[in-house]
């Protein structure tokens, strides 16, 4: 064991119990951890010892384990194999040659037991991580529809989508990712439906990060997958919380990816039309899936082209007809209009910010006093105009029809970068500015690096009705 700390994956126990228990008080450092306990027992006339994890360990189980352990006799425990058949009353036990699938196996939770004259370590899975229900994600909220979400244990997510997908071909495969933190890593697909391709290059991507630790969970992950330069700001991933929605993703033939300590999961490969998608659009009748699915358009196109196109007319006046005059700005401007909405974008974040670290308690008198000072005070005091305000209040709430906080941000920074040329070069910034962002969407790549903008590119013609109309589902009748 001397030469253990050094190669922890090839070095093995020793058949002296004493010698392994050592072994793993000093590199686990038992004495500096509080939570790391020990416990000698006698199983058979033999010396054992385990290791747990106070917190990760179902005590009940461990409790009901020892008592049988001193029902054994000694010729229950001839070898490994003769324990495992008679001598251990749980499922989930496997045996350990190596220290460093014993040390890895301990920190995620899992207890581990030495047996005087065995040079393997046993591994008894009965942990628990704490937990918070699985309620609703609030993000990711429906009309209709079930109300679970994803939690931050792995196991947990995993069983959710065995709930739904009751296919022996559903693989659920697990990697560790991180030197350091070791992060639990489960990609989920269906076998006879996903990319055989898209599966394959997806793990050894995985399997190839070198890092210490997942110090972000999924967005760690998601930046080791796809190590580009990230200045196009459209995602090039879909996120939910929704176990259904990842379930629905799956079964169309789409890659999970679910990482430990995450309520998100990533799913892949991602279009446009993907990550624009929301449940609502399945869970009502096709004909309000697709008045919901085509409001959802209409809402991103408006968020986007508003405020530029409102500056646009109203730096060239004589371009408005007289139905639109009521568009133009009726009292004097004392600060610039492209000041002002950009102050107005920076406010509108600054809000999201304060309401995000606001106490529950204090939101609504901090919606009354934002409304205040940034409605009727702010242009009594002629820094704003009514009409900024008011194009920027149908923008704020157009973003959030808008269910992924990242397709929110990627439209805010095209409708920046449109509002500045438009005001600097006029209807040709606009012009450039609504083709940059197009030129965006239809040059993003998916982690596959296939079209973002399919069915468009390349063309199908059935999948693009589906991406637009939420057609009927296809049954079959006997």
């Amino acid at each position: 064991m001397s030469n253990a700390v050094n190669d922890l994956e090839s070095t093995t126990f020793v058949k002296n119990v004493d010698d392994n228990i050592r072994f793993m008080e000093q590199y686990l450092r038992v004495d500096a951890n509080f939570d790391i306990l020990e416990r000698k027992i006698k199983i058979g006339g033999k010396i054992a010892g385990f290791f747990f994890i106070d917190g990760f360990v179902q005590e009940d189980a461990i409790e009901k384990m020892v008592a049988y352990f001193y029902t054994l006799k000694e010729d229950d425990l001839k070898d490994i194999d003769t324990f495992l058949l008679r001598g251990i009353p749980y499922t989930e036990v496997e045996t350990i040659k190596t220290v460093g699938d014993a040390v890895t196996k301990f920190l995620s939770g899992v207890s581990i037991l030495f047996i005087d004259g065995f040079t393997e370590a046993v591994a008894i899975d009965c942990r628990t991580y704490p937990m918070r229900s699985v309620s609703e994600p609030w993000k990711d909220r429906v009309l209709r529809g079930s109300r679970d979400g994803f939690v931050e244990t792995l196991v947990a997510n995993a069983a959710l989508m065995r709930r739904r997908i009751r296919d022996p071909k559903f693989s659920v495969e697990m990697f560790g990712v991180g030197t350091r933190s070791r992060s639990d890593v489960a990609v989920c697909y269906i076998e006879d439906k996903a990319d055989e391709k898209l599966v394959k290059k997806i793990k050894q991507r995985i399997q190839s990060i070198d890092v210490e630790s997942l110090t972000m969970n999924m967005e760690s992950l998601a930046e080791c997958l796809l190590p580009v330069k990230w200045i196009n700001p459209f995602p090039k991933f879909k996120y939910s919380e929704r176990p259904d929605t990842a379930a629905a993703a799956v079964l169309d033939g789409n890659v999970v990816i679910m990482v430990d300590n995450s309520p998100a999961v990533m799913i892949v490969p991602t279009s446009i039309f993907d990550v624009m998608e929301e449940p609502d659009d399945f869970n009502f009748s096709p004909m309000v899936g697709t008045y919901l699915r085509w409001s959802r358009f209409l809402f991103t196109i408006v968020t986007f082209l508003l405020t530029p196109t409102w500056l646009l007319l109203i730096t060239h006046p004589q371009w408005v007809p007289a139905w639109l005059k009521f568009i133009t700005v009726a009292d004097e401007i004392t600060v610039p209009i492209l000041l002002q909405l950009l102050l107005l974008e920076l406010a509108t974040d600054g809000l999201k910010l304060a309401a995000v670290n606001t106490p529950t308690m204090l939101s609504t008198p901090l919606s009354i006093v934002a409304g205040i000072v940034v409605g009727e005070y702010a242009v009594n005091s002629g820094w704003f105009n009514p009409e900024a305000l008011l194009y920027m209040a149908v923008v704020s709430v157009g973003t959030y029809s808008q269910a992924s906080f990242e397709m929110g941000y990627a439209i805010k920074f095209m409708r920046v970068l449109t509002l500045v040329l438009t005001q600097i070069f006029g209807l040709a910034g606009y012009i450039i500015g609504i083709a940059s962002a197009l030129l965006a969407v239809i040059f993003n790549r998916t982690i596959t690096g296939k079209s973002y903008i399919y069915p468009l590119i390349p063309f199908s013609g059935a999948m693009l009705k589906r991406k637009l109309v939420r057609v009927r589902l296809p049954h079959k009748y006997n």
